[in-house]
């Protein structure tokens, strides 16, 4: 689960020295259940439960803004997977990806950057990985075709690559990941 949510909107912080790292999940307050859920998945590193964020953005005055959060204590057994995910303090695919991106895996990572192609008129999804190099997208689909083959491509949106799993894969992809994911969590995939 750690993987899926790390190549997601999972975040790693170190401590001062860099010798024990937390855990941070951040989502909107329509995923607050998908919040409540991995805490309850990883509450033995917490010491306090999910808090509700109430804020604005400059850009939209007016408009009012819910998050919900936790993080985890500094832990020793995170470091590995930050020495993974993180170079520079930017976030990265790992080389060891083929080995990682498991089943259980991949539904963590969807529920947090999946996404319908288009809602009701398609059953291809997209993985939102804006925030990685193409380099790193084409690893990614590659994992994806040679060890679950899922029909994927790449889509450009402005200066960011994305992976579409054309509907072809659909039945692949719901056997695979579907089973795992929470109720409040369905929209997010084509029945």
């Amino acid at each position: 689960m750690l993987i899926g949510l790390l190549l997601g909107d999972g975040n790693l912080t170190p401590n001062t020295h860099k010798t024990r790292y937390s855990l941070r999940i951040l989502q909107s307050d329509q995923h607050r259940e998908y919040v409540f859920h991995l805490y309850e998945i990883f509450k033995d590193f917490t010491i306090t439960p999910p808090k509700k964020y109430v804020f604005t953005d400059k850009r939209f005055p007016g408009k009012i803004y819910t998050r919900w959060s936790f993080n985890t204590t500094s832990q020793a057994c995170f470091r590995f997977y930050a020495h993974q995910f993180y170079c520079d303090n930017k976030k990265i695919v790992p080389k060891r990806i083929y080995k990682w991106l498991t089943p259980r895996a991949i539904p963590y990572w969807y529920m947090d950057d999946g996404a319908q192609k288009w809602k009701n008129k398609s059953l291809g999804v997209r993985f939102c990985t804006d925030n990685f190099s193409l380099t790193q997208v084409k690893l990614l689909i590659s994992v994806l075709q040679e060890k679950y083959k899922l029909k994927c491509s790449i889509q450009k949106k402005q200066h960011n690559f994305r992976i579409y799993i054309n509907s072809e894969s659909h039945t692949i992809l719901t056997n695979l990941i579907f089973h795992f994911f929470i109720p409040s969590m369905i929209y997010k995939f084509p029945i």
